[in-house]
């Protein structure tokens, strides 16, 4: 079910599927993410006894904007929305910026996380220049030095500008593709360039809880595709080294996306999971 929500005074939407201990999903890609990925993937256990709950973070998709675009701002928001549905303890679910979400969401509101899922996240910056160098190496067409910069600087000139910086580096996303695959991606996102250059301006320059993550108490699942460029696999390894009670699972097949490149082994694993830290019965 759709819910359009007042949260700290911005109209988020919402879906809101089935019945049961509730799963939180946390979309990346600020300006470009939206709840549909989520809740198409994790939408799958509404039907298994789970309450599904995704939503365009503010300034994403079809939510409302106001600043700041903040990783505090967007755990107030996850916190009011959890309140605002009644959720109890929640299973916080976020892939690859989202990931940073639900990190600091577990860090700051423990009491009420039963599970952590992670997919293709980091818990620090220290990986971009991997990135940028691995993006430059591709030879794709479009991708060049100054475009790259000003990607991950949080400079993108408008809508279309940014728009067509992601779709230079969107093959790499993938270990296997069509065009026609990724240009149906590409015109199914609405574009949001303020909300990107906060993020990348104000936010990734100076994230790093790495030291943090030896606190976090609650058991983390965290899902990794061994051929990922942006959140390379030493950053999911890195987690999982730090956070006691976690479990790394590599999908050898897949690039940013297993939940897509690998989606059966990924609902297994995940399945899995939440039987042990939330079980439906």
């Amino acid at each position: 079910m759709l819910k359009k929500l007042n949260i700290n005074g911005v109209l988020l939407h919402v879906e809101d599927q089935g019945e049961g201990p509730a799963i939180v999903t946390l979309h990346g890609g600020p300006g470009l993410g939206s709840r549909h990925g989520d809740a198409a993937t994790f939408g799958a256990f509404a039907a298994e006894g789970y309450r599904v709950v995704s939503y365009d973070q503010r300034g994403n998709g079809e939510s409302e904007g106001a600043e700041p675009y903040s990783h505090e701002q967007f755990n107030l928001d996850t916190e009011a929305l959890r309140q605002e549905l009644g959720l109890g303890k929640i299973v916080i679910a976020g892939g690859s910026y989202g990931g940073y979400l639900a990190l600091e969401y577990a860090l700051r509101y423990p009491e009420n996380v039963a599970g952590i899922v992670l997919r293709d996240t980091a818990a620090s910056n220290a990986y971009r220049n991997t990135a940028h160098d691995r993006a430059l190496q591709s030879g794709l067409p479009g991708v060049t030095e100054e475009m790259l910069n000003r990607l991950f600087n949080g400079e993108a000139r408008s809508d279309e500008d940014f728009r067509d910086m992601y779709a230079a580096i969107l093959p790499l996303y993938w270990v296997e593709y069509t065009q026609s695959m990724l240009d149906e991606h590409l015109n199914s996102i609405m574009f949001r360039h303020e909300t990107h250059n906060w993020a990348f301006s104000r936010n990734q320059p100076h994230f790093n809880i790495v030291d943090r993550l030896k606190t976090i108490q609650a058991p983390t699942l965290v899902l990794c595709g061994r051929h990922d460029w942006i959140t390379p696999l030493e950053a999911s390894e890195e987690i999982a080294r730090e956070i006691p009670n976690s479990r790394l699972v590599i999908f050898e097949k897949s690039g940013h996306s297993p939940q897509k490149e690998e989606r059966e082994k990924f609902l297994g694993e995940v399945r899995r999971f939440l039987q042990e830290v939330a079980p439906n019965s």
